[in-house]
């Protein structure tokens, strides 16, 4: 209860909570004041748009532990669908897309009650999808398009277009956020992925006035959610070294395997060639060679 009395103080949305499954873009617009300066950023010709007309509908990754950074929400007659191209950019981001808008829509209809089989013509809002794009602009396009991306531009049956959002001069939310995750690049090239480089960044971004009020009253939320993304990063790498590990020691066992069939080296000889494999793996190896088919 004292905490629901501070959101309300403090303007934000009572009870939010954050997952594991959730990223500082979520948490930050799942704020419904923040959505409200994100959706009056992208249309500010509409003045009569209030907290209460917006509707969260983005797709909750129940399936999956992966963190994707993609929110969705229903604004009158409007679909919009917003998703973050991280600094590798990938065209593959669109498909990305065309998975999302298909299941915004499946959902969308079962939670209106609409059933597209029947021969009533259901009524559906009108998609917008943006692609917010956190690292470097280097020649990146305004628009995107499954077309011209994956099919040399030719007429298709289906069409994906996208608006790209990269850094401006601006001092809307949308573009606090990218010089958000600037700064956060930074710090980490400077500090490793620390509790150091979160901190680095939080004090940084509060002195420069960027995400000032959400990064204040969210601070420990968001310390805690890069400490999962580090965590992540971490058991990623450690998969791929394993992966690769294991990749090098089955080279390393079709040579020990040529070389005992060859009849030329000691098994001594062969693991100091071969160092990943111990004597007692070649021995192993050996006897399943020399074994009588």
């Amino acid at each position: 209860m004292q905490d629901e009395k501070q959101n309300k103080r403090g303007g934000m949305s009572p009870m939010v909570k954050w997952t594991a499954k959730d990223s500082v873009f979520i948490d930050l617009f799942r704020i419904k004041k923040n959505l409200l300066k994100l959706y009056q950023t992208l249309h500010p010709e509409d003045t009569e748009v209030t907290e209460d007309s917006l509707k969260d509908v983005t797709i909750k990754n129940i399936l999956t532990d992966n963190l994707y950074n993609d929110l969705g929400f229903i604004v009158g007659n409007r679909l919009l669908i917003l998703v973050e191209a991280q600094s590798t950019w990938t065209m593959n981001i669109l498909v990305r897309v065309l998975l999302y808008l298909a299941q915004s829509y499946h959902e969308y209809f079962l939670s209106t009650g609409q059933n597209y089989y029947k021969s009533k013509k259901v009524e559906m809002p009108k998609p917008e999808i943006y692609v917010i794009f956190t690292g470097e602009r280097v020649h990146k396009p305004e628009t995107i398009s499954l077309s011209k991306e994956f099919f040399a531009g030719e007429e298709i049956d289906l069409e994906i277009k996208a608006k790209v959002i990269y850094e401006s001069d601006s001092d809307d939310i949308i573009n606090q956020y990218i010089i958000f995750c600037k700064v956060f690049n930074e710090q980490t090239r400077q500090h490793g992925m620390t509790s150091e480089a979160v901190e680095e960044t939080i004090r940084i971004c509060r002195d420069r006035d960027i995400l000032r009020e959400y990064l204040s009253e969210r601070k420990k939320e968001v310390l805690t959610i890069m400490k999962f993304l580090f965590d992540q990063e971490e058991v990623m790498e450690m998969y791929v070294r394993d992966e690769r590990n294991e990749a090098a020691r089955e080279r390393d066992r079709e040579t020990a395997a040529w070389l005992i069939k060859m009849g030329k080296l000691s098994l001594e000889e062969i693991s100091i060639g071969l160092p990943s494999l111990s004597i007692d793996e070649l021995k192993k190896l050996e006897a399943e060679i020399m074994q009588p088919v």
